[in-house]
C-alpha cells in the first residue's frame, strides 16, 4: 500500500509519499497556511496517487486512542476537540480538508499524537484540581509528540533490547517520555503542549501563580498571557532567537534549557523505575551535540555518559565505554508511525 503521510506542524505542512515497503518515494514541505489548490495541488499532481492518506492529528482527546478512518462523523468529532488544542487542531484539520478536496476518493486515516500516552495511568494523568473540573472540562494530562515517542522508543528497543527507555523529542516543541515495554508511562507535556521543557518559543512549565499574578496585578488579558507564553517565550525570550543553532553554549539560555532537560530526564527515569537507554530525536535532539553532552554531564549520577567522538553524529549510538545507560541519536520518523497506523486502520 502506498501511503501519503500528511504532517501539519507549526512551521510547515510536511508531505511524504511512502511506498509499500516504506521507501520514501517523494517528499515536500509546504507553508502551513494552505488552501486547496496552489502549492499543494501542484505537488500532488506530480506524484503517483496514493492508496491511502495518513494524517498526523495533534489531539484525540479521550475518544480516539488508536488510528481511525476519517469520515464526516469523525471529522466533526475532531473539530469538537479544538477547544483542547486551539493552536494545533485547526492546522491538522486544514490539512485533512485540503488533501481530501484534492484526493476525494482516497481513504484517509487520523493518527493521534495523544494516543501513545493513554497508557500513562491515573497517577501520572491526574491534576490535583477539583473533581468537578476534571470531569466537566476533561482536564487531565494528555501528552503530545506521541507518534515520535512511539517510533523513537520502538527503534531504541530494537537496537538495544532495552525495556526501560527515556525518549527526548527536542525540536521547536520539546517533550520527554518514559517508556516501559513499549508503553508510555509518563511524559512532560500535559493538558496542553505548553507544559514541560523549555522550547523554541514556548515557556514550558511556569508557576500557575505567575499567570494569575500577571492577570491580576498587571492587567494582562488571558489572551495576552497565552500568546506570550506560546510564541514569545522559551529560547526566544532567553536568547533573542528561537534557533538552538544560534544559542551560545555558555549562555544563560543554554543553562536553563539543559537544567530543565536534565531534570526532566531524571524524572522520567524515576517514572520508568530506571533507565536502560536514553534516546534523542527531533531537530535539536539529532543535531545539537552540545545539548546532548551537557545533559549527559548532569545525568552522570544515573550512569549516563557520551563519547565525545561518537557524539558528533545525527544517527547512531553515542554511549561512552564507561556508561551504564546506553545513549542514542534516533532520526525522527513520525511518517513511519503514521503509515503503519494507516495500514492497520484500513486492514
Amino acid at each position: 500500500m502506498r501511503v501519503l503521510v500528511v504532517n501539519a506542524g507549526s512551521s510547515s505542512l510536511k508531505l511524504r509519499l511512502l511506498g509499500p515497503t516504506d521507501e520514501v518515494e517523494h517528499t515536500a514541505d509546504i507553508e502551513p497556511d494552505i488552501e486547496p489548490g496552489a502549492d499543494l495541488e501542484s505537488v500532488l499532481r506530480e506524484w503517483p496517487e496514493p492508496d491511502a492518506v495518513g494524517h498526523r492529528i495533534v489531539h484525540g482527546g479521550t475518544r480516539f486512542v488508536e488510528p481511525v478512518r476519517i469520515d464526516e462523523e469523525v471529522r466533526k468529532e475532531l473539530e469538537d476537540l479544538t477547544a483542547l488544542a486551539p493552536l494545533h487542531q485547526p492546522k491538522s484539520l486544514r490539512g485533512v480538508d485540503a488533501v481530501t478536496a484534492l484526493l476525494p476518493g482516497v481513504p484517509a486515516v487520523a493518527c493521534f499524537d495523544t494516543a501513545f500516552h493513554t497508557t500513562i495511568g491515573d497517577a501520572a494523568a491526574t491534576y490535583a484540581v477539583p473533581r468537578e473540573w476534571r470531569e466537566r472540562y476533561a482536564i487531565r494530562r494528555y501528552g503530545f509528540h506521541g507518534l515520535s515517542h512511539a517510533r523513537c522508543s520502538a527503534r531504541t528497543a530494537e537496537l538495544t533490547g532495552a525495556r526501560r527507555i527515556v525518549t527526548a523529542h527536542l525540536g521547536a516543541g520539546a517533550s520527554l517520555c518514559a517508556v516501559v515495554d513499549g508503553r508510555s508511562v509518563d511524559t512532560t507535556m500535559g493538558f496542553t503542549p505548553l507544559e514541560g521543557l523549555v522550547m523554541a518559543t514556548r515557556s514550558g512549565s511556569v508557576d500557575p501563580g505567575l499567570v494569575l499574578w500577571l492577570e491580576e496585578h498587571e492587567g494582562l488579558s488571558p489572551h495576552e498571557v497565552a500568546e506570550t507564553l506560546e510564541n514569545r517565550s522559551g529560547l526566544l525570550a532567553l536568547a533573542g532567537t528561537a534557533d538552538m543553532r544560534e544559542v551560545p553554549a555558555d549562555s544563560l539560555a543554554m543553562d536553563v534549557y539543559v537544567h530543565r532537560l536534565a531534570g526532566g530526564i531524571a524524572a522520567m527515569a524515576a517514572a520508568a523505575g530506571g533507565m536502560e537507554a536514553l534516546a534523542f530525536t527531533g531537530g535539536v535532539g539529532e543535531h545539537s551535540a552540545v545539548v546532548r553532552a551537557r545533559a549527559a554531564e548532569r545525568l552522570a549520577f544515573l550512569g549516563v555518559a557520551v563519547d565525545p567522538a561518537r557524539n558528533d553524529t545525527t544517527d547512531g549510538e553515542i554511549t561512552s565505554a564507561t556508561a551504564r545507560v546506553r545513549t542514542l541519536v534516533v532520526p525522527a520518523r513520525e511518517d513511519l508511525a503514521i503509515a503503519a497506523g494507516t495500514r492497520v486502520a484500513l486492514a
